[in-house]
């Protein structure tokens, strides 16, 4: 059944946020804001990765190395550092596409999630994965986004939220294969707790950054009817 904006389907019903919140000059200038923020740290890898390969650095040696005191501050440095500029290229679209989302419609939740999505899957895999092996690349932060913003969307009732949500579904559903020990030389590890990460996280935040709803007429006037009962 559909009422006004409010679609109602049993006992769930999808809120549509107030349009002065979601089309301000206010809102448009925080999608730039995100957008260039998202942007900045993917200029920020490809800037590595071009010193690392035209120096001949080596800097994958500074990834997450499980279980080696050695490799502790892989936790750190790993998402900042790639096999190649195939490697890389997988992940600069996703990080820009999912940064952005993310900084602009949970901005408050942000700031908890992805430094949690940046360091978490790096201590799992330090804790958990096979011995002798190196864990480089970003795609921890990449798999942590898309767990967020698809479980953010699922259990939220926020049309912004929803449409977020199928978005990530349909551009990056098939990464869940990406969870499983299926391909080598893949860090399944990585992918796996960052998924979880996400997951546990969206639903610890999930009363954060509500949009305002949009208010009809009809709900101003029985407001005011209320007031007048109240005053006689």
């Amino acid at each position: 059944m559909r009422t006004g904006d409010e679609v109602s389907c049993s006992s769930m019903q999808v809120h549509i946020p107030d349009p002065d919140y979601t089309t301000s000059e206010r809102a448009r200038a925080n999608v730039r804001l995100a957008a260039k923020i998202a942007l900045g740290f993917v200029v920020l890898l490809w800037l590595i990765q071009l010193l690392n390969g035209g120096l001949d650095l080596g800097l994958q040696r500074f990834g997450v190395h499980p279980r080696e005191f050695a490799g502790l501050p892989g936790i750190l440095l790993a998402p900042l550092l790639h096999d190649g500029f195939p490697h890389l290229v997988t992940n600069s679209l996703p990080l820009l596409v999912l940064g952005t989302v993310m900084l602009h419609l949970y901005p408050n939740s942000a700031i908890k999630v992805i430094p949690v999505v940046y360091l978490g899957p790096g201590i799992a895999v330090w804790l958990f994965a096979k011995e002798s092996t190196i864990h480089v690349g970003a795609s921890g932060l990449v798999y942590g986004l898309v767990s967020y913003i698809f479980v953010a969307g699922v259990i939220r009732r926020d049309r912004r939220a929803i449409a977020a949500s199928l978005l990530v579904f349909f551009l990056y559903g098939s990464m869940v294969w990406g969870v499983f020990p299926i391909q080598p030389g893949v860090s399944w590890e990585t992918h796996l707790a960052a998924a979880l990460i996400g997951l546990a996280l969206a639903i610890a935040a999930r009363r954060l950054d509500l949009p305002p709803l949009k208010r009809y007429a009809w709900e101003d006037e029985k407001d005011e009817d209320e007031d007048q009962d109240i005053e006689q």
